[in-house]
């Protein structure tokens, strides 16, 4: 498989000591389904797992290939319209497979396009409606303008530093959770003010950066979840000292609030005298 995106090379074992189990982590569809930099989520989940102690698998799921066994935690990322459609067939076939993990427990995380396959439906800007998993309780329609931009939003992991490029509008079903509440930017539809949703341990979401580097307290969600699933006990989590990322998402919150705030532009008219 030379030369398709792959993480795989961040498996390894436990850099905290003894092992405390083995977390198998699938990227489903790195090819089609990762043109923002979604890799580096993968790269996050599986450091992050190795740092508090456990052995890390990474595979990669692509369209065609047998569904790997004993998944513990699922990674899926944005893609353009031809990737979704490349991936839809497949995704089809491992329906079943993919809405059983999800009712165990199985943590995912799904970006962007993933997020929208994993909802009801998408329906495109011509009207043709393409069915979705149904794992979540959202529906998408495509319009022909895109929503891009830096997002902070205020998520039950606290709050979450992203960023947004997508053309989907995203409507939540009656009782469906939303991931976060949007402070900055679009989030799911431009107008509500919520972004992405949440059922279970399953996140759904627009936020690209990679999102989880900068939010490890999101990786650590999901990491603990996968962790109960893998090994049938409680979350062991190790030291890891997040004092770096806590600053630099601390600085982005700042600047990406100033910058949305009108005071800015007051400023530069002040200084060139209007």
């Amino acid at each position: 498989m030379t030369g398709i995106p792959s993480a795989t090379d961040a498996a390894g074992p436990s850099l905290a000591g003894p092992s405390k189990g083995l977390i198998r982590i699938i990227h489903v569809y790195p090819r089609e389904m990762s043109i923002y930099g979604d890799l580096g989520n993968t790269r996050a989940l599986a450091w992050r797992a190795r740092r508090h102690g456990y052995d890390v698998e990474v595979l990669d799921h692509h369209p065609g290939a047998p569904w790997p066994r004993d998944a513990h935690l699922l990674m899926g990322g944005g893609g353009q319209d031809s990737g979704q459609a490349r991936v839809e067939e497949d995704l089809a076939a491992n329906a079943a497979t993919l809405r059983a993990l999800a009712a165990d427990g199985v943590p995912m995380l799904m970006i962007c396009g993933m997020y929208q396959l994993f909802g009801n439906a998408f329906v495109t800007v011509e009207g043709l409606e393409l069915p979705g998993l149904g794992i979540l309780d959202v529906t998408t329609r495509g319009r022909t303008h895109r929503m891009i931009g830096r997002v902070v939003v205020d998520s039950p992991m606290g709050v979450v530093v992203g960023y947004e490029n997508h053309s989907g509008a995203t409507t939540l079903g009656p009782g469906q959770q939303p991931f976060a509440r949007v402070r900055v930017g679009h989030g799911n539809n431009g107008s509500d003010g919520t972004e992405g949703a949440l059922r279970d341990h399953v996140i759904g979401c627009y936020l690209h950066g990679p999102v989880l580097p900068a939010n490890p307290a999101v990786a650590d969600w999901l990491i603990g979840y996968a962790a109960q699933v893998a090994t049938g006990r409680d979350f062991e989590p190790g030291p890891i000292d997040d004092a770096v990322a806590d600053q630099a998402r601390t600085r982005q919150v700042h600047r990406v609030t100033e910058l949305a705030s009108p005071r800015p532009l007051s400023r530069w008219r002040r200084k060139v005298g209007l």
